[in-house]
């Protein structure tokens, strides 16, 4: 028996969840009353289809089983897994969430793909099964990174988080379970604080985008991509591993290094940081530059599960 996604929101990230349910052979339901929202889904499906292609289609996969409705009620009927992807506005969310529990069936996970807010405070306004309401905070493009980290709210019990790890694992994700709601959840805090010191960067003058770019996609970038953070530290240290890393270079943290502060957005530093991203661009539009990345985390996907084949799951080592 097939499984159906309802998408709420058909944005980029709406729409890279429709593409990878797809991909997964699921029947796909979604809901947008924005103009032409239709016609924009199925241009994204087209050119991600390709990529998903390449990574392998499972049996039954087709772009024909999307099709749209009119209506949040009609949005999730028989609805398995609905994925909510409007504007990050708590307000906003809020309401569409309490909508979507009053409508969908009692048993129906609702995942929320907010990179920010806390569960808990999605879950108000909720009154059927409030717990069911969950973020499933995914990372662009959802059609090809498999991270989606699930995190519940006061009123979630743990079998519904374990009904939720189930159904994203169907959609070939990795599901990493945060052990408690916290503002932007985990891999967004990691992005936010190497973004921040950036800014930094570019705004006092010592690097361009590029340049910083390239430190990240020539040096700790390439790591990051096998071993994360922390393994990466732990064979620093050599054969003694993290403790003797620490030992060394441990004191090194108390230094300025670092600024925690966000800069100021100023025009001046709005301005430096779009020319260098244009001149990186080189003239190639967004649609262009989506392939190239897609093409390159195709291969890359591909090493990682080569070199660490048992990172098929977070519940052990990855």
């Amino acid at each position: 028996m097939s499984q159906q996604l309802s998408v709420i929101g058909t944005g980029v990230i709406g729409n890279g969840w429709i593409a990878r349910a797809l991909a997964q052979g699921w029947d796909v339901v979604a809901f947008d009353p924005a103009p032409e929202a239709a016609e924009r889904t199925h241009a994204f499906v087209a050119n991600a289809w390709p990529s998903l292609e390449a990574l392998g289609l499972a049996e039954g996969a087709s772009p024909s089983r999307l099709r749209f409705v009119d209506s949040l009620e009609a949005a999730v009927e028989g609805a398995d897994l609905i994925q909510e992807n409007v504007p990050e506005r708590l307000e906003l969310k809020r309401e569409i969430l309490a909508a979507l529990d009053a409508a969908a069936a009692p048993g129906a996970i609702i995942g929320s793909s907010t990179s920010g807010f806390k569960p808990s405070d999605l879950q108000r306004g909720c009154t059927r099964a409030p717990g069911r309401v969950i973020v499933a905070h995914p990372f662009n493009p959802v059609y090809l990174l498999p991270l989606v980290e699930l995190v519940g709210g006061e009123a979630t019990v743990p079998a519904q988080l374990d009904t939720a790890r189930t159904l994203y694992q169907a959609l070939d994700m990795r599901p990493l379970v945060v052990r408690r709601e916290i503002e932007g959840h985990i891999a967004d805090r990691l992005m936010e604080a190497l973004w921040r010191e950036a800014l930094h960067l570019v705004n006092d003058g010592v690097a361009t985008t590029e340049e910083i770019d390239a430190a990240v996609v020539y040096g700790c970038g390439l790591r990051w991509s096998l071993m994360g953070t922390f393994l990466t530290f732990h064979l620093a240290g050599g054969d003694q591993g993290m403790r003797h890393m620490l030992e060394q270079f441990g004191p090194a943290l108390k230094l300025p290094w670092t600024k925690l502060e966000a800069p100021e957005l100023t025009d001046d530093l709005i301005d430096k940081v779009v020319e260098g991203c244009e001149h990186q661009a080189a003239g190639r539009p967004v649609d262009e530059l989506d392939r190239r990345r897609d093409d390159f985390l195709v291969e890359l996907l591909g090493l990682v599960k080569k070199y660490w084949p048992e990172a098929e799951g977070l519940e052990g080592r990855i």
